[in-house]
């Protein structure tokens, strides 16, 4: 039988808190997914694991013996992430991080650079994905915290705290050759010639369209991309302009060999950690935090 720890994980603590609201509050989820999750775990062992009298929640002899072992998985786990969370000499501070596959890479860089930054080291391990798998990760203490260009939504079933970062302003990036034919004019010199656009999931990508629509210019889009790194790497062969946030022009210029052609007026990008401390403990999160808002904020007023 393929056991789900995930769902042994809300067992174990429901029974240990005596209840469901209990356990969702220690695990930062909401009571119904709790009681989701152990009714999975009912399934997969085939009866009932609590009784309830009254408010109080009491093991079945079935829920007994799931305990048990349940138990001395969980105490040995919590053995691990001890000395795992304790730095020596030869180990240092571990920090985990979820990236929103929207964010653009080089963001993702900018962002957690300053981690790497502190005095005492970190050991610093990096995820890219969807965001609500990553908040899955985050609900259950698999990563440490998540940058997103979204804040959490309400109705997301998960306990956790947005913390804002700041915001970059957006601009319009080319080739130099290109960059000098399209900043005389800009943004009306956009017109009938070739961008690079964003998948349309981003938030990027409704803003550059909304924006386009404003400004009543109408680009010649040559390929969409999901992937934002892709999408620079086919920019710096000259194929065409394309959105990203002011925050990394040093990086782009560097990395790909691509200038500012123009601001796009009114356009943002923000930036989120979302974990579930609502006050920041962990130093390497602080760091992120406190040299993020620094930087955004001389981006956005350079």
């Amino acid at each position: 039988m393929h056991l789900n720890y995930h769902h042994l994980l809300y067992f174990w603590t429901a029974a240990k808190e005596r209840g469901m609201s209990a356990a969702a509050r220690k695990l930062n989820v909401t009571q119904p997914t709790v009681s989701g999750q152990i009714r999975e775990l009912e399934q997969r062992c085939g009866g009932k694991l609590f009784d309830r009298r009254g408010k109080e929640l009491r093991l079945t002899p079935l829920g007994e013996r799931v305990f048990k072992y349940a138990d001395e998985i969980f105490n040995l786990g919590q053995e691990l992430v001890a000395s795992l969370d304790k730095p020596t000499i030869d180990q240092p501070l571990r920090l985990v991080a979820g990236a929103a596959e929207a964010l653009p890479k080089l963001v993702t860089y900018e962002l957690l650079k300053p981690a790497l930054e502190l005095d005492d080291p970190v050991y610093l391990h990096v995820s890219e994905g969807p965001l609500d798998r990553l908040l899955g990760s985050l609900s259950v203490h698999e990563v440490d915290l998540v940058l997103s260009d979204t804040p959490i939504s309400p109705h997301f079933h998960v306990r956790a705290f947005n913390h804002p970062l700041g915001e970059s302003d957006v601009g319009i990036f080319a080739i130099p050759e290109l960059a000098e034919t399209l900043r005389d004019g800009f943004p009306g010199s956009l017109n009938g010639r070739p961008f690079l656009l964003p998948s349309r999931r981003t938030m990027l990508r409704r803003s550059i369209d909304y924006w386009f629509e404003q400004a009543g210019v109408t680009p010649r889009h040559v390929a969409e991309f999901d992937d934002s790194a892709l999408l620079k790497a086919f920019a710096h062969t000259g194929l065409g302009a394309f959105a990203a946030p002011k925050i990394i022009e040093h990086d782009l210029l560097h990395a790909y060999g691509v200038e500012l052609v123009g601001l796009c007026d009114g356009v943002t990008e923000r930036y989120y950690a979302i974990s579930v401390e609502r006050r920041i403990q962990h130093p390497a999160i602080a760091a992120i935090a406190r040299s993020a808002s620094a930087l955004l904020r001389r981006s956005h007023e350079s």
